[in-house]
């Protein structure tokens, strides 16, 4: 499951809400190339999970892939706290500078940290898309377009998307479909192919276990597995992203 996806998360970035939209498009969306019709689900899908103001407004946030990888993310900043199994790493996603621990002990040649940044890095990019997609329909480089009505495997009614990718992120060649249920306008379904000509999905997975948090909605459930500790926090000190010190982020959940 460490495959890179394409999506991009663009960091600390100043929108200003005209009357025209509660939801501008990100610098670099693909306006011209997408559908009318897509835009407008994918705007209703942002309302729904709390509105534009509100995602912009969450700037620290919290989950563990599938229980693997814990991510302490500021959003506004770029800075990054990543802790597997191999590795604790604090770094700024912005200008790709960091320290890298591995068994408790400090990276220091070059080399060896350039590639222990990259792979954080790497593993943020996938994990991050795995939880915040929903958010990020109107975002740099996205063709939106509806592809219809639909079902998901479960058999419920929803309207499909199919993103595709110019220029961005690690795999740009990737599509998908996103299922938006017909009844509470969230995300309940992705397709994923691993190129936009494949016929057929590499897999559905659904996106289950809506919960309120902070001023938005997230997701948890993905069907057989599920992410942990997926929050949006508040007051977080600088000391997370600056020491290694052990840390209990979940005490700082909103």
């Amino acid at each position: 499951m460490r495959r890179l996806f394409a999506g991009v998360v663009v960091l600390g970035a100043s929108i200003s809400f005209g009357a025209q939209s509660k939801n501008p498009p990100m610098p670099g969306f693909d306006a011209e190339g997408s559908d009318r019709e897509a835009i407008a689900v994918a705007d209703e899908v942002m309302e729904k999970l709390g509105g534009r103001r509100a995602w912009d407004e969450s700037r620290y946030l919290t989950w563990k892939f599938f229980g693997r990888r814990t991510h302490v993310w500021d959003k506004h900043s770029g800075n990054l706290r990543f802790e597997s199994e191999e590795m604790l790493v604090l770094m700024n996603l912005n200008s790709k500078k960091g320290r890298v621990w591995k068994e408790g002990q400090e990276v220091t040649a070059a080399a060896a940290l350039e590639e222990a940044l990259h792979d954080a890095e790497s593993a943020w990019i996938n994990d991050s898309y795995w939880v915040f997609m929903p958010f990020k329909l109107k975002d740099s480089g996205v063709t939106l377009k509806y592809f219809g009505k639909g079902e998901t495997a479960d058999g419920k009614a929803a309207d499909v998307l199919e993103l595709t990718f110019k220029d961005v992120g690690r795999t740009p060649e990737n599509k998908y479909h996103v299922y938006v249920d017909e009844d509470s306008r969230l995300v309940t379904q992705w397709d994923y192919y691993p190129k936009a000509s494949d016929p057929e999905p590499r897999f559905q997975i659904p996106w289950q276990d809506w919960q309120k948090q902070g001023g938005i909605m997230l997701s948890a459930g993905r069907g057989e597995r599920k992410h942990e500790n997926v929050a949006v926090l508040v007051d977080v000190p600088a000391s997370v992203f600056e020491s290694p010190d052990p840390v209990n982020v979940m005490e700082y959940k909103k």
